[in-house]
């Protein structure tokens, strides 16, 4: 049988910081494939000669945005892209927060300013539909990580504003979020599937505190440790990827948080290139590595 050809998708910023590379090529190579981890912006690459383009650590999109799904495009043209192009299409634009919350599932309230628009109106808009407002998140609709996002307290309005203002300068959506402060004791979860089954979790702390600017930095320092999910969470990250639009997907996080009443609820979807912390859970990589297998070999 002829070898199982993948590229692992990356930029050239993330190479040296992608700590799922290494463990994914290995255990793809153990199990018979050939493996090229390549730049997403790479001109000499022939994704043609690949069976698979994984996406794994694409992760400098953010302020190249139409550039990025251009190339995704081209891609799926002459290789299957996983996840696929509707799918990254639709996750990478915190926007789909909006539609889960339609769909009854629970989400972290989310408030979107539209570039054109004027950020202290939005701002104002979000304040009136929040009344009891505590903390709350400033954040770029279409961003990788923390990156761009800053904790405010209510009574920042100004610097708030400007922040926001910023990004609307820059032609980005803004997504204005409450702060569920149990994240401070808590932590936030992250539940991984492959082909809709759970593989594994982790629990991070929380990684936005109040006066903190913005960080901007391609990967964040986090501070990550193995997690056993209640029922309540296995239910909540079960439900959101009900709800999504595409089906069982080869991969896919669910990043939960507690509201006030100690309910899990979304904090987001990771369904294009999410980090899977293989460095907590080494046998993951295996698990995963076999359900790209199946599915070139479904497609043969």
């Amino acid at each position: 049988m002829e070898t199982p050809r993948l590229a692992l998708v990356t930029a050239r910023a993330a190479r040296q910081l992608d700590e799922d590379l290494a463990p994914l090529e290995a255990a793809l190579r153990t199990a018979g494939a050939g493996i090229e981890i390549v730049d997403w912006d790479d001109l000499a690459a022939e994704w043609g000669a690949f069976d698979l383009a994984v996406l794994r650590s694409t992760w400098d999109y953010a302020k190249r945005l139409p550039e990025f799904l251009a190339w995704a495009q081209e891609v799926s043209q002459v290789t299957t892209l996983l996840n696929p192009l509707p799918v990254v299409r639709w996750n990478l634009d915190k926007h789909y927060l909006a539609e889960l919350l339609h769909a009854g599932v629970p989400t972290v309230s989310s408030h979107f300013v539209e570039a054109g628009e004027d950020a202290a109106a939005g701002l104002q808009r979000f304040f009136a539909l929040n009344p009891a407002l505590g903390d709350f998140v400033v954040k770029p609709a279409v961003g990788a990580g923390a990156r761009g996002a800053r904790r405010y307290a209510r009574a920042d309005v100004e610097l708030a504003t400007k922040h926001a203002q910023r990004l609307l300068d820059e032609r980005r959506a803004v997504l204005l979020q409450p702060y569920l402060d149990r994240i401070d004791s808590q932590g936030e979860s992250s539940l991984i599937f492959y082909a809709g089954e759970f593989s594994h979790a982790i629990q991070k702390k929380a990684l936005l505190r109040r006066g903190e600017e913005p960080d901007n930095a391609l990967v964040r320092k986090e501070f990550i440790s193995a997690h056993e999910p209640p029922p309540d969470e296995l239910r909540a990250a079960a439900g959101a990827l009900a709800a999504q639009p595409f089906g069982t997907l080869a991969y896919a996080r669910v990043d939960l948080i507690r509201d006030a009443a100690g309910a899990p609820c979304v904090l987001e979807l990771e369904l294009s290139e999410p980090s899977m912390f293989f460095n907590v859970f080494p046998n993951a990589a295996h698990t995963f590595a076999a359900v790209l297998l199946a599915s070139i070999h479904r497609r043969r």
